[in-house]
């Protein structure tokens, strides 16, 4: 019964992750869709350049809330329940994170899109929201703050998710925050590198797209463009 909550958790969590809003947005408020724009992500940043600034604020805000309610929900199915496993008891925060990464995991590969999504970064915070507050404002305000000085949305979305890893370590030792919100971040941390790895490569050549910017259409790239087109723009 238990192993049954836990895999609820998670296939809810993933579903709710897998919820297209940047799609949704764009289609509804610029009759355009994302997906053939700029990255070809789902993402706020991406609707930013497609669709202004009220339709970004609007899906960035929906993908914070599909990891706040997975974590929420993870919470109701479980509750004071546990699963042993060997020596170890995994209760309702080991559900949590795997809820919210899971979540994350759908917001990246979504079911409904055939599994090409955004990179995660708005979803992984709004879990961090549910799970542990001040390690998610933390992190929240160093995006805000280096994507504001930099005008590159990915090199302050990186900063701002190792920034809440940064100061969960100490948290963690000094104050005995659970372990469980460490792995989280430094799951999710790992995830949004590995999914800017693109935007790394063009910040390190010079070549990354800034804050402001519009997105041109996917068809305009040429058909030599290196990797997959969708992943190799900003």
């Amino acid at each position: 019964m238990i192993i049954a909550k836990f895999v609820a958790a998670i296939i809810i969590g993933y579903l709710l992750g897998s919820i297209p809003f940047g799609v949704l947005i764009t289609k509804r408020k610029a009759k355009v869709d994302v997906r053939q724009y700029g990255s070809g992500k789902t993402g706020a940043t991406n609707v930013l350049r497609t669709a202004g600034g009220k339709s970004a604020a609007m899906a960035g805000i929906l993908d914070l809330l599909k990891g706040v309610l997975a974590v929420v929900f993870a919470g109701l199915i479980v509750g004071r329940s546990y699963l042993v496993v060997g020596d170890f008891a995994l209760g309702m925060l080991v559900a949590e994170v795997m809820a919210a990464l899971a979540a994350m995991a759908g917001h990246i590969w979504p079911v409904f899109l055939k599994f090409h999504g955004g990179r995660g970064v708005a979803t992984f915070f709004g879990g961090l929201m549910a799970l542990c507050p001040p390690a998610a404002l933390f992190g929240s305000e160093i995006l805000i703050i280096g994507a504001g000085l930099t005008k590159f949305a990915s090199l302050g979305s990186i900063a701002g998710a190792v920034g809440a890893y940064a100061i969960l370590v100490p948290l963690t030792i000094m104050n005995g925050f659970p372990i469980e919100y460490l792995a989280y971040t430094l799951i999710g941390v790992i995830i949004i590198i590995v999914m800017h790895r693109d935007n790394i490569r063009r910040l390190v050549s010079g070549k990354e797209h800034k804050l402001g910017e519009k997105a041109e259409k996917v068809d305009s790239l040429p058909p030599t463009y290196p990797e997959n087109q969708h992943s190799q723009r900003p």
